[in-house]
């Protein structure tokens, strides 16, 4: 009878599956509310007669706290859990899209589309992604990872061309109105459906063996093991300790980075997601903290003491300045400024999205057999020669040079987020999530400085040329601080030995 049981068990597909369904619908919406500004630019320029400048302005805003909110947002995943933290994030967006068809004033698009749609995208951003892929996947975690980043292209195809017909044609408040409501359409979908941890549904996480967390698949439910299960009847996780994230026996964390040793500074019960009790719980690796807050800065603080951290930060930010910050913003605007239609400079940085989901997974794929360091450099390196020769390739029309250019950038667009993870994961064990957040953040600083940049620059030259010519330059940085991650990255880091506890003779307890 078990072993019909058992069959039947792992025949049945696992609940991780869903959660990852719904969260790529999640991170395909807050893609395409992100986004959407882009073809704003015009018709607000038009309507209102603001520069270039001042509307991107409300861009870089949004950019900011969409990176700014991660690490945070990470943070509350782990205190409040992720279907929370979704759903009020899906909230946020449908708020200030809504609110922005009332706006008379610059200030007003400032608050509704860089604050509130700021804010909610962010709660959104790809520290969801890590979040996802490390409490409940195992097995696959580097391709799941690709796929859902590549949620991040699909959002641009699906909403970018349609929202900018509809900007052309009943107008740009239409197109809020819609994003408003699509926004609300997966509220539902998130709140019915999104589940936090594998726990939760009486599971393991997909790949975990149950033997090395003493649990028996389907017998662990919310933290209690059956009778003979584990042995004892402990509490127990249902995830798989991550062998990236070495355990000390004496319950802290330790991360090594170029001889460099730094401590968490929290106690860590069970690294991997191992204990689950009160406020002291360690939720996905690190210990779920009082306050969310605390544990992000706290994170921040112990990441912030080693070389990689700053490389990796350094690289992601001019990472985020060549894509959504120059190219996701600006390319639309500047192709019009060629004669090309606004609907067709919208198509083509769709396309870029068509083939960023490939190339995405692809490079996911690759993060699991190949050194996330060479990844990372070759990524940037060839970012920066496209950017180099994109000036000469603008049109009035698509030619097959500028399509030659939309896909190589399509392909190389968001490749870069699956090594990123996985160095962070590797680096800094249960803090990863946290700390991919942060580095995700210097993402959306570099991309908030480049779209204002670009924007001025536009303004006073008259064209986007020094904008695509500076990038070009940055990537060839980008590339040499990637080669400079520490080179322990693919390795478990190693926690400080520690000495045991002396146990006193007689009594089988420490003194």
């Amino acid at each position: 009878m078990t072993l019909m049981v058992d069959v039947k068990r792992r025949r049945r597909l696992h609940r991780a599956w869903l959660v990852a369904g719904v969260a790529f619908v999640a991170i395909v919406g807050a893609a395409g509310f992100r986004a959407t500004p882009g073809v704003l630019i015009t018709p607000l320029e038009e309507e209102f007669g603001w520069t270039r400048g001042t509307i991107s302005l409300a861009v870089s805003v949004n950019l900011v706290l969409y990176g700014l909110t991660a690490p945070f947002a990470a943070a509350l995943m782990d205190r409040l859990g992720m279907r929370r933290v979704v759903a009020c994030a899906l909230l946020l967006v449908a708020l200030g899209s809504g609110l922005t068809v009332f706006m008379t004033a610059s200030w007003q698009l400032v608050a509704c589309w860089g604050v509130l749609v700021g804010l909610g995208t962010g709660s959104m951003a790809l520290v969801f992604v890590a979040t996802v892929t490390d409490r409940w996947f195992v097995r696959h975690r580097g391709i799941v990872t690709g796929v859902l980043t590549a949620g991040g292209a699909a959002g641009q195809l699906v909403f970018l061309p349609v929202l900018a017909l509809i900007a052309e044609g009943p107008g740009w408040r239409v197109a809020a109105t819609v994003v408003a409501a699509a926004a609300l359409a997966v509220v539902p979908l998130v709140w019915l459906l999104l589940r936090d941890r594998p726990e939760d549904v009486g599971l393991t996480a997909l790949g975990a063996e149950p033997a090395r967390t003493g649990a028996v698949d389907g017998a662990v439910r919310l933290g209690k093991a059956e009778p003979g299960a584990g042995g004892s009847g402990a509490p127990l996780g249902g995830a798989e300790p991550r062998p990236e994230a070495t355990e000390a026996r004496t319950g802290r964390s330790g991360v090594r980075d170029e001889g460099v040793g730094v401590r968490s500074g929290v106690t860590a019960a069970a690294r991997g997601g191992g204990v689950r009790s009160g406020s002291a719980a360690a939720r996905g690796g690190g210990v779920r903290s009082g306050s969310a807050a605390v544990r992000a800065l706290t994170v921040l603080r112990s990441a912030a003491r080693t070389r990689s951290f700053w490389f990796l930060a350094g690289g992601f930010a001019i990472c985020g300045a060549s894509t959504n910050g120059l190219v996701g913003t600006h390319f639309i605007p500047a192709a019009h400024d060629h004669g090309m239609p606004q609907t067709t400079a919208a198509g083509l940085l769709a396309l870029i999205g068509i083939f960023d989901i490939a190339g995405t997974i692809f490079s996911g794929w690759l993060s699991d057999r190949v050194d996330p360091r060479i990844l990372l450099a070759s990524y940037y390196a060839l970012r920066g020669a496209s950017l180099l020769v994109l000036p000469m390739l603008f049109a009035a029309t698509t030619e097959p040079s500028m399509l030659i250019f939309i896909i190589f950038y399509g392909l190389d667009w968001v490749a870069t987020v699956p090594p990123t993870v996985a160095l962070c994961r590797t680096i800094y064990g249960p803090d990863g999530a946290v700390v991919f957040g942060w580095v995700f953040a210097s993402h959306q600083i570099g991309a908030a400085i480049a779209a204002v940049a670009a924007g001025v620059t536009r303004d006073h030259l008259g064209h986007y040329n020094a904008a695509w010519y500076g990038a070009g330059l940055l990537c060839a940085f980008a590339a040499i601080m990637s080669l400079r991650v520490a080179k322990g990255g693919g390795t478990p880091p190693k926690a400080d030995p520690l000495p045991q506890p002396v146990v006193t003779a007689g009594t089988g307890t420490p003194p």
